[in-house]
């Protein structure tokens, strides 16, 4: 545990979370001249990147662009070795960050926050070792993805074995040599971690209950020259993430694929599929809005997977159906579908064979019993809401926000919520999220904020809360753009899916950063439209 502050003391800003948004947020308040503090469950800084420690961790958005842009001399100075870059080097980017703004001191890690109560125009918040903090404002940096899911598989407490989860992978070695190691869960996690287990596994079973999607990363060092070249280009790249729906750009043709010949269609996913990452997926402008079109899209992934994989029963399973490209995560691997013709891995398809349950030696599927030492559970997150609603945080009245979204989250801008005065979200449910370059709707999220606090404390005002009538505006314009979208078409973690008995609200906002941002910009430039002060 690092940096305890004086529990008696009230702060300006309590931030919870010591992830990138976390540790910005925290950096920018000190800035300020706000005494702030920042609160972490685990042991050191990251969020995401401190737990994620599994074999094949690796980032998905290019390392050039996944980096912070608001540092032009850290941007200028920090050598990413990859183009995506592993989990332990974004780690050590972090650790970094954190080091040269002098932030440690200013982290309490190995603390999580069980309670966050609201009265008397002050937030009292409870940490697991039932310690008190009080703090005017807080500002959670929580993350998207970091409520982990564990479903309920019949039996699985009784498993004799070794149980690993992706998402909080031990951060010391693992041995899994000679090993009969079982994977449950297809999604990103499942489709980086399969790869590198087969390494080393003596046998290895994948339990798959839905084809994913995916694309080749094509992962290679970065060139020196590459590195110059980002750096020379850094105004523009500050330009992009302020211009872009991304955050950065995205290359496509500028064509609709219904209006370009079938030849001329296949020689640019052959482009994309060749070049790798996500941007395969806007080579043309109507595959995310029309399902014709999106279907030409699939059916090229589809024919690459049944060109990897030998065993055409095995590349049938593999092969995603039933939903449009891209209204999942789309992932990107290395060699995913080629380990499957490694005579030692195995894939069982759960649509055709379900899980029975777990037994003290494996998993009972209705057809077999499956042998095995190691399960890795690769099971994702409670995404969006869930790392908010377990933190028992009440608001006005003693509203518990758990109550208050229980048929889906409302917010105003993703950013705050009506009941709840003086919490700020960042990356909260209503904003753009995962549907864009989380830095930089971390580096916008920060910003906005930020400059609310400080016109706070220049107008002396001491509660700000969302309107409730701008939130519910704000909660249909959500649901509105992601109606025009494809995104509906498909049970995802973007709708809470894949969480039993979560509510089916799609949480993202689905317009774009660009648009986002000025929205953002225009309620600010307008003292602030949808909340109330005092």
């Amino acid at each position: 545990m690092t940096g305890l502050c004086n529990l008696d003391a009230v702060l300006d800003i309590a931030v919870i979370g010591a992830g990138f948004a976390g540790l910005h947020m925290l950096d920018r308040l000190r800035e300020h001249g706000f005494s702030c503090h920042a609160y972490e469950s685990a042991t050191g800084v990251g969020g995401t990147w401190f737990w994620n420690r599994y074999p094949g961790a690796r980032c998905d958005v290019e390392s050039l662009d996944y980096s912070y842009l608001h540092d032009r001399e850290l941007y200028a100075t920090w050598q990413w070795s990859e183009r995506f870059a592993t989990q332990p080097e974004i780690l050590r980017y972090a650790e970094h960050f954190a080091h040269r703004r002098g932030l440690w001191p200013h982290i309490t890690t190995g603390t999580t926050i069980t309670g966050a109560a609201f009265a008397d125009g002050a937030w009292t918040l409870t940490t697991d070792t039932d310690e008190r903090v009080r703090a005017r404002f807080v500002v959670t940096a929580v993350g998207c993805m970091s409520a982990v899911n564990t479903p309920a598989i019949p039996g699985l407490a009784r498993f004799g074995g070794t149980v690993l989860r992706t998402s909080r992978w031990p951060a010391e070695p693992v041995e899994l040599a000679g090993r009969r190691v079982g994977v449950v869960g297809t999604g990103s996690s499942g489709i980086q971690v399969v790869p590198e287990l087969a390494k080393t596994a003596a046998e290895l079973v994948v339990f798959q209950r839905t084809a994913n999607f995916s694309v080749p990363a094509r992962n290679r060092p970065l060139t020196q020259a590459e590195r110059d070249a980002a750096v020379a280009g850094y105004e523009q790249r500050v330009e992009n993430a302020r211009t872009t729906r991304f955050g950065h750009p995205v290359t496509g043709t500028g064509r609709a694929a219904l209006e370009t010949d079938p030849a001329g269609r296949t020689a640019e996913f052959d482009k994309g599929w060749a070049r790798g990452g996500t941007h395969i997926v806007a080579t043309f402008t109507d595959t995310g809005r029309d399902l014709t079109a999106n279907a030409v899209l699939a059916d090229y992934f589809r024919d690459r997977v049944r060109e990897a994989v030998h065993d055409p029963e095995t590349a049938r399973a593999l092969t995603p159906t039933g939903y449009p490209i891209g209204t999942k995560r789309l992932c990107v691997d290395d060699d995913y579908y080629e380990t499957f013709n490694l005579p030692h891995v195995r894939l069982v398809d759960l649509r055709d064979d379900p899980i029975q349950e777990v037994t003290e030696t494996g998993i009972r599927t209705t057809r077999s019993d499956h042998e095995l030492d190691v399960l890795v559970l690769a099971t994702g997150f409670d995404a969006f809401t869930g790392a908010l609603t377990r933190m028992g945080i009440t608001g006005r009245d003693g509203q518990l926000l758990a109550d208050t979204w229980r048929d889906g989250p409302r917010s105003y801008l993703g950013l705050a919520m009506a009941g709840f005065p003086n919490l700020f979200t960042l990356t909260g449910p209503g904003s753009t999220m995962v549907l864009s370059n989380v830095m930089r709707a971390i580096e916008h999220h920060v910003e906005w904020v930020r400059d609310l606090l400080v016109y706070a404390r220049e107008h002396d005002i001491t509660e700000i809360e969302a309107i409730e009538s701008a939130q519910d505006d704000w909660v249909a314009k959500v649901a509105d753009l992601a109606g025009k979208t494809l995104y509906p078409h498909t049970d995802s973690y973007y709708l809470g899916a894949n969480i039993e008995g979560k509510a089916r609200v799609f949480a993202p906002f689905a317009g774009g950063l660009d648009a986002y941002r000025r929205i953002c910009d225009g309620v600010a430039n307008e003292g602030y439209r949808g909340f109330r002060t005092a």
